[in-house]
């Protein structure tokens, strides 16, 4: 089952530095900013939610993170073989995710902007420019493929992806495992 992105996912998680195979291959499915389950919120931290199809290998993972990761708070479980994370967002960037909270992408820090490569690999010989590099700079072929879907001509002051929503950035657990049913 395939889940949209969150802002979450595209903007905050990288900035954990996670090689990105180690995120997927342990049934990584989404980073949330707050859990509608909880009733108490983290403050500055983000929520990553796993599916693990090998329990060993993510309990190895778990364990190395405890380990050799300060930023890591805390994992609970959910039924159904959900686990989350929990996550501190780095502090020196703190502005920076309040501008990604205000959906002004291209407004982030220089700084913030490197944190994100350039240039992804799909597979061997297969690069691409990454995603966040073509929102952080509006790329042209962004900005047509926008243009193109809705029918409209951007002007040079909007942002070339979705605003930021914060039920869409809340985990709801129900809402994930009725989705994963479909």
């Amino acid at each position: 089952m395939e889940f949209k992105r969150t802002v979450t996912t595209i903007f905050m998680v990288p900035t954990l530095g996670f090689p990105r195979d180690s995120l997927l291959g342990n049934g990584f499915i989404n980073g949330y900013s707050k859990d509608g389950g909880r009733e108490v919120q983290c403050e500055n931290c983000i929520y990553l939610l796993f599916k693990p199809k090998n329990i060993d290998k993510f309990r190895v993972f778990l364990e190395n993170q405890y380990a050799t990761n300060n930023n890591i708070v805390e994992d609970y479980d959910y039924e159904g073989g959900y686990v989350v994370v929990v996550y501190k967002l780095n502090k020196e960037f703190e502005k920076d995710f309040s501008i990604v909270r205000k959906s002004k992408y291209s407004k982030t820090s220089k700084k913030f902007q490197e944190l994100f490569s350039r240039i992804i690999k799909l597979r061997p010989g297969k690069d691409e420019i990454s995603l966040q590099y073509r929102i952080f700079n509006k790329t042209e072929d962004l900005v047509k493929f926008w243009e193109d879907k809705f029918d409209v001509e951007f002007d040079e002051n909007q942002e070339v992806w979705r605003g930021w929503d914060d039920d869409d950035e809340t985990l709801y657990i129900n809402k994930i495992e009725e989705q994963s049913k479909i």
